[in-house]
């Protein structure tokens, strides 16, 4: 696929997916701003799925200067309303350092111990999807039935533990454990959650994981390739690229063109 992102967007031209999760930039500053509209974005984007319609859910990115604290949806937002002055930064013990209003706590206890066990990983995503969910209550991985579940193979984890109301940070530590270096993990009778090395890249994970698991639903006696055919697609569905280019088309086809604000 050749495309170019929207100056808007990312900032990332055509071949810029394959050379990183982000673009460069001159400044920090520049930096945390294009995180934050990113982070803003796939709130939108989350919304424009009808995710997070009851509140569930939340998508942190660090922040590239203060890198204990992570940029988050303040409480009581609606996904497809987001803006940039509903993002508050997070600190320790899930204290508001910048930004007004409270958070939803839950976010703080699942994603920050994912932050602090990943250095590398920018964003985290979680919310409950009408096909993760109930796949996630089976307990059960992913079987590679689909083109996109290779982007999962050998890179999954399962969360076995009963806390359905994640309410404490040890609980988050123990996602995180189960989390290891993978790039998702499905909360059992709960819900999924991905990392990325950039917003944009969390994202296309997250939308290409509710895929498999609409296929898993919908079509529970299907027939797994074998993992050496599983492993030479995960080469290319795996790679990074495939989950920016997601986000671009998803961003492309479900969000109206112009500035984030």
């Amino acid at each position: 696929m050749t495309s170019t992102y929207p100056a808007w967007l990312s900032g990332l031209e055509s071949d810029g997916a394959a050379a990183g999760a982000e673009p460069g930039f001159a400044s920090v500053e520049e930096l945390r701003a294009h995180r934050k509209r990113m982070l803003v974005t796939s709130y939108r984007l989350f919304g424009a799925f009808g995710w997070g319609s009851l509140g569930d859910g939340h998508i942190t990115a660090r922040d590239p200067e203060r890198t204990d604290a992570m940029w988050l949806i303040r409480h009581g937002v609606p996904f497809h309303r987001t803006t940039l002055d509903d993002l508050v930064l997070v600190g320790t013990e899930g204290r508001v350092e910048e930004g007004g209003g409270s958070i939803n706590m839950t976010a703080y206890y699942i994603h920050a111990p994912i932050h602090e066990a990943r250095p590398e990983a920018v964003a985290v995503a979680h919310t409950h999807t009408p096909y993760a969910t109930p796949w996630a209550a089976n307990m059960e991985g992913f079987r590679m039935i689909c083109q996109e579940a290779t982007a999962f193979f050998d890179d999954h984890e399962v969360y076995e533990g009963e806390e359905v109301q994640v309410s404490d940070f040890d609980t988050g530590k123990k996602i995180a454990a189960t989390l290891g270096d993978a790039k998702a993990v499905l909360l059992r009778n709960h819900g999924p959650v991905t990392v990325g090395a950039s917003v944009e890249e969390a994202i296309g994970w997250f939308l290409m994981l509710e895929r498999v698991a609409e296929v898993h639903v919908k079509a529970p006696d299907a027939r797994p390739i074998s993992d050496e055919a599983a492993a030479i697609a995960a080469r290319e569905i795996g790679h990074m690229s495939s989950a920016l280019y997601v986000f671009e088309y998803a961003v492309a086809s479900k969000l109206p063109a112009g500035a984030v604000e």
